[in-house]
């Protein structure tokens, strides 16, 4: 097996070359202190905290803008323009060239989302449905999004390891006897490693955005993952159902906020990082919160009541 963009975290990194070097004969270049690593950058504050920020990534494509274009990107400071609506764009379709064009921009900012800069995820995701036939205003928002990548490109996510305190925040505890999750425990793999090292703990945000489409009247899920201080994972998606009030898109949003909950708090124990205690799951919808707090909760519609499950 051939691997390589190898990333070594250890107390002891000088160990590991050396074995590496010596004792299985494996030619290595860039070692020492991680500066560059999968089109991402990394430094420290000036507090001495890890940082990372994809800023070689977003030069090279913004040049590739430039050059496709003719002129570089417009600084903007969002994505899209507040309550805009991509999907009721009626302007004329772009020609074969111009397509072109739209599917290499839509596209670059991709890996970009994925190593850190989830800014402008949602705008991405909007966008990239009218790849098969973009209109002119397609292309215009996408020049927006470059310009905005222009202007923020400074952005950093710092690795920050403390954990948050949440002594402040009311926890309402429910008792669950009387109801059909009696007993209930969360799932502990038994073939996971022994827990080693601090413990890490979890928070994840989740918000929805009611009949983000127009035209479908569908909705948009937001969800961001955090490990102890650090935002690790992020995810925007329009929703499979049409939701005509906000309790119900908020109550798929947090379906799928405990889903990826369930994945990463199982992906932790196999990895050996200890837990620390709950997943605190914050919404700004307070019905939907409350709703799942308790078990005798009324649940109308059958798909929100299987959310809610």
């Amino acid at each position: 097996m051939h691997v390589d963009d190898l990333l070594i975290a250890s107390m002891d990194p000088d160990s590991i070359v050396q074995l590496l070097t010596e004792t299985c004969q494996f030619k290595l270049k860039g070692t020492g202190p991680t500066e560059f690593h999968l089109s991402c950058d990394f430094f420290r504050d000036e507090e001495g905290v890890l940082c990372c920020s994809p800023k070689k990534c977003i030069g090279k494509i913004l040049d590739n803008c430039c050059r496709i274009c003719g002129a570089w990107p417009k600084p903007a400071t969002s994505p899209l323009v507040n309550g805009d609506h991509p999907e009721l764009d009626d302007l004329e379709l772009l020609d074969e060239d111009d397509q072109k064009m739209y599917q290499s921009l839509i596209g670059a900012p991709q890996w970009v989302i994925q190593i850190g800069h989830f800014d402008i995820q949602t705008a991405v995701m909007t966008l990239s449905r009218f790849r098969a036939v973009p209109r002119q205003g397609h292309l215009d928002r996408v020049k927006r999004i470059h310009g905005c990548l222009s202007k923020m490109r400074h952005a950093t996510i710092k690795i920050r390891t403390d954990a948050p305190d949440y002594s402040n925040i009311p926890v309402k505890l429910c008792d669950w006897e009387c109801s059909c999750y009696a007993d209930a425990k969360e799932e502990i793999p038994l073939d996971a490693p022994a827990p080693k090292g601090k413990p890490a703990t979890v928070t994840s945000f989740f918000d929805a955005n009611l009949c983000h489409d127009l035209v479908s009247g569908k909705s948009v899920t937001g969800i961001l993952h955090q490990l102890n201080k650090t935002s690790v994972d992020w995810h925007s998606k329009l929703q499979l159902t049409v939701e005509t009030a906000t309790f119900g898109s908020e109550c798929v949003t947090a379906r799928t906020c405990t889903e990826q909950v369930i994945d990463l708090r199982l992906a932790l124990r196999h990895l050996g990082a200890p837990i620390n205690g709950p997943t605190m799951v914050l919404g700004d919808d307070e019905s939907v919160i409350n709703s799942a707090a308790i078990h005798h909760s009324k649940m109308h519609e059958r798909w929100v009541a299987l959310s809610y499950h």
